[in-house]
């Protein structure tokens, strides 16, 4: 993939990449081959990402998802095996892996929950109160940034979708409480640490959140963005596992002729506007950019490439 183009490659769950016994070789491994990379980890194993801290370069990030401020709400939210295990040991690795690679930029993500949120049958713990103090956590403890995004359920056919019309009467309430507490954490960290609203969570604040589901028939990120995954290789984060969704098997590309071929035909047959309905889609701007090129059938100006950022996650 990388002699055909690939610009980067995440290591991220379910499942925590940081496990496999050969994370820090592959990372130096996929930096050999002059990738972008980033991690997303459940911090789990701060002595592995030390160990490969040294390998990232300038653009490469590792975020860690923790979701709380308190370890109380840590161990609710996430029922760590290790009975030790909490944000203070979690956060105590980053002024070493910040000495050990400046260059790395470390993030702290925050699904922000609310009540009448469930995954499945189990109900999730609200945690919207901790913003602040995650906040203030992750800036004392030499994170570059905490992102915030909304919590997302799962529909009956496995999409990931964002589904606040569930709590719709107690809505408006949910959302000021995230603005107030966006605001208050923006002013109790220390200069030059950033508090990120995703995309998702300014749409979901807005109220145009439902813009964002309106898709063209095809979903033309399906060929720059896949997911590769030990049960195959699908077309979109919001549809891994999803059978319809699934490009090929999880080695679909040492053979890049059947990978290209079911590419293309995902691209006729994976109807956007029906499957992503309910999915508020991060790449929904991107789509259309490119429907309206093609509809407009002519040739982009010389000007049209953008100055190169290096930011090929997206």
């Amino acid at each position: 993939m990388a002699a055909r183009g690939l610009r980067s490659v995440i290591l991220i769950g379910g499942g925590e990449p940081t496990l496999y016994p050969g994370f820090v070789a592959f990372v130096q491994f996929l930096k050999q081959l002059g990738l972008a990379v980033a991690v997303v980890s459940n911090g789990s194993r701060g002595d592995r990402l030390l160990q490969a801290a040294p390998s990232f370069t300038e653009g490469d990030w590792v975020r860690l998802s923790l979701d709380s401020g308190s370890n109380e709400v840590f161990r609710r939210m996430h029922n760590p095996s290790s009975a030790t295990l909490n944000l203070d040991e979690i956060c105590s690795w980053i002024p070493k892996i910040k000495a050990a690679n400046p260059a790395l930029q470390m993030g702290f993500s925050f699904v922000i929950t609310w009540k009448g949120g469930s995954r499945g049958d189990v109900k999730v713990v609200e945690n919207i109160h901790e913003m602040v103090m995650a906040s203030r956590r992750a800036s004392d403890a030499m994170f570059d940034y905490i992102s915030f995004k909304p919590f997302l359920e799962r529909q009956e056919d496995g999409a990931e979708v964002m589904d606040p019309a569930k709590t719709e009467a107690e809505l408006q309430a949910v959302i000021a409480r995230i603005k107030q507490n966006l605001a208050e954490a923006r002013a109790a960290v220390r200069p030059g640490f950033r508090v990120l609203a995703s995309t998702n969570l300014r749409v979901l604040m807005d109220g145009t959140w439902r813009d964002y589901t309106k898709q063209p028939k095809t979903c033309h990120m399906q060929m720059l963005r896949q997911v590769v995954t030990p049960l195959g290789t699908f077309n979109c984060p919001a549809h891994r596992g999803v059978p319809k969704a699934e490009v090929g098997g999880k080695a679909l590309w040492q053979v890049p002729p059947a990978a290209q071929h079911n590419t293309a035909k995902l691209l006729n047959t994976f109807d956007a506007s029906h499957e992503c309905a309910q999915v508020t889609c991060l790449y929904h701007s991107t789509n259309w950019w490119i429907e309206e090129l093609i509809e407009a059938g002519k040739d982009l100006p010389q000007q049209a490439p953008g100055a190169e950022r290096r930011d090929w996650f997206l």
